[in-house]
């Protein structure tokens, strides 16, 4: 949900709320700003009654000149010195009061006089009754708190108790809302699922309580043969097909509710949905997102789980599900030629099962699927114009690196173009082997970035971390693993693309794979936004220590501290990227005034 402050002598404040998160922009007034040190920002819950300073980030160098490894501090005394801030800790469907304090006078000798700008706001339900439900993890395992509250410990070698409240605290309310999807399943309904990673035994095991009160449960599960023997003469076994068959066996499930998705076995079929079909004929939700059925799908790296409540959009997965189940495409007993005309079929019948406009923008109001393989690359370059053809924001998060159509189509953006905010798995950076000329993308693309990383040793008070691979949860993509994008998200006709593809030719042309394009659904586009926010201002602090660590260099005292005047309010002045991010709130739709 939107909100605006009724103005005030001291400025005016705008809000976007999420189910657990909120993201504030502050319109100070110039009498306000003058020697202003910052914000104490408070927050009232008036169903409890309870009040907080949030607390802080920096300090101020005169009062704390050498913070120690674990410092906490509050806004009281610590002020936000930021018109552009963010609440991360915000319960599901709550009201609250937030209040703005300027403060003035010196680091010691606050000044407290002026009157605080003040919001009320209300977040967003977790679960509802309407077309659209979303589910993210906290995807932070290289977080401040998780390595206060569990440590660095491997998570096999926690104490079983301590262990769940850790992956409960990682997974946040993505594991839970799976389940619920499967167990609101009620015998006579039909139950089919899609997975590329199929070895999470709490949800194989609720699949299988199902198949025992009378769902009529169906499976495909990728089992493509991909063993290999590398350089150094070590076998690696057939990945995921060998552990997702360890744990159907030990699930119980008979053979025959699950397909093994073997043909074209040079490609995955990374689907990762469900489809509820009420009395077994009817279809009428569905469950998709960029979430693998594994450990660290649901508590290690970022995803998200989209529950979406469409019967026409169910009966599209029906049908494509449908088509997966005969396991198409070429196999390898098939000659060369009947592989390729098999895959020229299948890929045309996918096609048909969720044509596409070429350009996105043409997308109706409501939700149009995109389904692959496809027989081109047409739908990744109707991606990359609608990134690049934004009013205002896009936000995209890229697992597997910049697609080189998106670079096409930014690299000549200015700094007078919309914004770009790309949040990825790792640094964007020349490959050594590349005959390829490197695009680099930066601030005068107006593209900014950020990608995953941790604090690999303690800067000041911020202690050193852990991350997903140390944990032992990810092996390979222990960030970013989620796949939306977002176009113009506080606009009046906002834009969400939401799936299991990774923006990349292979995933449109060659993988198995879904793709939701929301248009219109304000209440989507702020959870998405706001979660987000909240990951790429997690990992943009984290990128940047990195970069300074890889340098051998620290990161200068302004940088470290807070400013001890309001020098700091410099950074927003006309046509910088702050003031910009303002604007995005100022400008932003559909807002509502508590």
């Amino acid at each position: 949900m939107r909100f605006r402050s009724r103005q005030a002598a001291a400025g005016r404040v705008f809000a976007v709320t999420g189910v657990n998160t909120v993201s504030f922009a502050i319109l100070a007034s110039n009498p306000i700003k003058q020697d202003l040190l910052g914000f104490a920002v408070e927050r009232i819950a008036p169903a409890t009654g309870q009040s907080m300073f949030m607390p802080g980030f920096k300090v101020f160098e005169s009062l704390i000149p050498q913070p120690t490894e674990g410092l906490n501090v509050s806004t009281f005394d610590h002020p936000v010195q930021s018109l552009v801030w963010d609440d991360f800790t915000a319960d599901p469907e709550s009201q609250y009061t937030y209040r703005f304090h300027p403060i003035k006078g010196r680091p010691g000798n606050l000044e407290r006089r002026s009157r605080p700008l003040s919001i009320k706001v209300r977040t967003e339900p977790l679960v509802t009754s309407t077309a659209h439900d979303v589910f993210f993890n906290r995807g932070v395992a290289s977080s401040q708190f998780y390595q206060r509250e569990f440590g660095d410990d491997p998570i096999a070698d926690m104490e079983p108790a301590r262990r769940a409240k850790a992956l409960a605290w990682l997974s946040r309310d993505l594991d839970e809302a799976l389940l619920r999807f499967i167990d609101a399943c009620r015998p006579g309904d039909r139950l089919l699922g899609c997975f590329y990673e199929f070895r999470y035994a709490p949800v194989v095991t609720a699949f299988k309580a199902a198949l025992d009160r009378g769902v009529d449960v169906g499976l495909i599960i990728d089992a493509k043969v991909n063993e290999s023997t590398d350089k150094d003469g070590v076998f690696h076994e057939s990945y995921p097909r060998e552990e997702n068959l360890r744990l159907l066996a030990a699930s119980g499930i008979p053979d025959t509710r699950v397909k093994l998705r073997q043909a074209r076995r040079s490609n995955i079929q990374h689907n990762k949905f469900m489809v509820r079909l009420a009395g077994g004929t009817d279809p009428v939700e569905v469950w998709t997102g960029s979430t693998n059925l594994s450990l660290g799908g649901i508590h290690g790296q970022t995803n998200v789980g989209h529950w979406l409540r469409d019967q026409q959009i169910a009966s599209q997965f029906v049908r494509y599900w449908e088509l997966l189940f005969d396991d198409p495409g070429g196999t390898a007993a098939d000659s060369a030629a009947e592989r390729i005309a098999k895959n020229k079929v299948f890929r045309s019948a996918v096609q048909d099962l969720s044509p596409a406009p070429a350009d996105l923008r043409q997308v109706s109001e409501g939700v149009t699927v995109v389904f692959s393989p496809r027989p081109d690359t047409t739908v990744l370059d109707s991606y990359a114009r609608l990134l690049d053809s934004a009013r205002a924001q896009a936000c995209i998060t890229l697992a597997f690196g910049i697609n080189a159509v998106f670079k096409e189509v930014l690299k000549d953006n200015t700094p007078l173009n919309h914004l770009v905010f790309m949040l990825l798995e790792k640094k964007d950076a020349p490959t050594p082997d590349s005959t390829t000329p490197f695009v680099r993308l930066n601030a005068s693309n107006n593209v900014y970035k950020a990608w995953g990383s941790f604090l690999a040793d303690p800067v000041y008070q911020w202690a050193r971390e852990t991350n997903a691979l140390q944990l032992g949860l990810n092996q390979h993509v222990s960030y970013i693993h989620s796949k939306f994008m977002l176009i113009d998200p506080l606009g009046d006709d906002p834009l969400v693309v939401t799936g299991s593809a990774n923006f990349s030719g292979v995933s449109v042309k060659e993988n198995d794979e879904n793709m939701l394009i929301i248009r219109g659904a304000a209440r989507v586009a702020d959870i998405y936004l706001t979660e987000f926010n909240r990951l790429f201002n997690h990992y943009y602090f984290r990128s940047i220590t990195e970069q300074f660590r890889r340098r051998r260099a620290t990161p200068g005292q302004a940088s470290l501290f807070l400013a001890e005047n309001d020098d700091w309010l410099a950074k927003y002045d006309p046509g910088t990227f702050r003031a910009k991010r303002l604007k995005l709130f100022a400008d932003m739709s559909g807002f509502r005034t508590l």
